[in-house]
């Protein structure tokens, strides 16, 4: 298999368990009604668009005609399931994790367009701080961040206050990825 960009990974394997699901209940149809739950979920955190697009999946539609008019990251996870369904070695590993240094390019990018009034991003930051803040440790601290960094706060110091060393890390690489960003 091909080597993938490294956001594309990450996404995949973000949502690793997501994809798996998808998939095994194509192949198998006993295994649709654990996916619903799943699903029902997504639409109430604002994933309507992918949460459609997978029950048309479900439903045996498998042209890339599906990928039109989702976001990227939607469009990522979709591609993957297809490309799961044609082939199961594509599929990303369920136990492995996703690298969150990783994650600085894009969450800075979406940071950086909510920064700037875009409605969609503004709501993807929302739903992500809301998923981290219910997480622990680092990813909590940081997920209850996202206001500040919305409206400007750039101080290391600050914000990195309370996080072990990967959580700094991360809110560094975050930081310099903004300062690109506002560079530009």
């Amino acid at each position: 298999m091909p080597t993938l960009p490294e956001y594309e990974q990450q996404v995949r394997q973000t949502h690793a368990e997501l994809i798996h699901a998808v998939v095994n209940a194509c192949v198998n149809i006993d295994r649709r009604a654990e996916l619903e739950p799943v699903l029902q979920a997504a639409r109430s955190n604002g994933w309507e668009a992918l949460s459609m697009t997978i029950e048309q999946i479900l439903g045996g539609r498998r042209d890339d005609a599906l990928l039109n008019g989702l976001d990227k990251e939607d469009a990522i996870i979709t591609k993957a399931i297809l490309e799961g369904l044609q082939n199961p070695a594509t599929l990303p590993e369920r136990n492995k994790q996703a690298d969150p240094t990783m994650a600085a390019p894009g969450l800075a990018h979406m940071i950086h367009a909510a920064s700037r009034g875009d409605p969609q991003a503004l709501q993807g930051v929302s739903l992500m701080a809301e998923q981290m803040t219910q997480a622990t440790g680092d990813l909590r601290l940081l997920g209850g961040l996202m206001h500040r960094l919305i409206n400007g706060e750039r101080n290391p110091d600050a914000l990195c206050k309370g996080m072990g060393p990967s959580g700094e890390q991360l809110l560094l690489s975050l930081l310099e990825e903004l300062n690109k960003l506002n560079m530009q």
